[in-house]
């Protein structure tokens, strides 16, 4: 049986998931495959990500990259990255997302990934995902690399959100409207939070996925769920003191996000090469599937010897 062709299975308590989004952040890509850094294999982490991203949902609604698309900003970077994701998004049926980060340039990000004009307009946009609305922001920057949302910007969210979503909205940023215990962020952070938390309490908005930190991270924004991608390209190593963190080519992730009526859940999704056990598998759940729920109990759950 094929991916596509999967049954869902319900034992619990929640139907599938309505949507399911990937979302990725923090490509970093390069002009000529340039190693970023002298050192991190950009495209080749990302070739991974993209691997892992076929495997684990046959369609998803939307891929989501949160910005840092390309490192410097060169038209070049924008064009590998885009012949690279494309292809993969076509396959899966899923429209894909472009957000800019504080790496990018707009100019370049407009014409190269969007076709657009070549302007230092804010990057954005609007995506109706079988009744989910996704809200793309632009928080960079022209010329740094802390992150703003201006007055013109705020307005036009606050257009988009007079009305609700059948099953809500989420925002797509990439400087998250969350703290870090890393210092060296906060230099970086979003400018006019208190602006953007007013525009977005009380709306339909909910969650913000964001990226920017180079490590997977949650909280709530104006009582609204964050969650932070960590990066394709490399990520900071947060197991060392606050003071000393930096990057690191391992732990490279991304996250898959599963919306239902009540909640929605971001799982981080790890792009690594390891032994992998084998007791699950698609004929498992087939034969807890023909049990009543109290033979699945029996057969699962019971402690033997109990």
């Amino acid at each position: 049986m094929s991916a596509g062709n999967a049954p869902s299975y319900v034992f619990g308590r929640h139907r599938p998931a309505s949507h399911v989004l990937i979302h990725v952040s923090d490509p970093h890509f390069l002009a000529g495959g340039a190693l970023l850094g002298g050192h991190y294999d950009v495209e080749e982490n990302f070739s991974r990500t993209l691997e892992a991203i076929r495997a684990v949902h046959p369609h998803p609604a939307a891929i989501v990259i949160t910005g840092d698309l390309a490192d410097l900003g060169e038209p070049d970077a924008y064009r590998r990255l885009r012949a690279a994701v494309e292809p993969v998004a076509e396959e899966l049926g899923a429209p894909v997302v472009w957000v800019a980060g504080n790496h990018d340039e707009r100019p370049a990000l407009r014409a190269e990934l969007w076709d657009l004009a070549p302007t230092e307009e804010p990057v954005t946009g609007v995506w109706d995902l079988d009744g989910l609305r996704l809200v793309a922001l632009d928080t960079s920057v022209p010329g740094w690399h802390h992150g703003d949302l201006d007055d013109g910007q705020l307005a036009w969210l606050a257009g988009i959100l007079s009305e609700p979503a059948p099953h809500g909205t989420l925002l797509a940023m990439h400087h998250p409207p969350l703290p870090s215990h890393l210092p060296l962020f906060d230099i970086l952070e979003l400018r006019h939070q208190d602006e953007l938390a007013e525009v977005i309490r009380g709306t339909d908005v909910r969650g913000i996925l964001a990226g920017h930190l180079h490590y997977s991270s949650n909280g709530t924004f104006a009582g609204v769920p964050v969650s932070v991608a960590s990066a394709t390209c490399y990520t900071m190593n947060v197991a060392r003191p606050s003071a000393e963190v930096n990057g690191m080519d391992a732990a490279q992730a991304f996250q898959l996000v599963h919306v239902y009526p009540d909640t929605i859940t971001h799982t981080v999704v790890p792009v690594v090469d390891a032994p992998t056990g084998d007791f699950f598998s698609e004929e498992w759940l087939e034969r807890m599937a023909k049990l009543t729920p109290e033979a699945r109990l029996e057969a699962f759950s019971r402690k033997p010897g109990r």
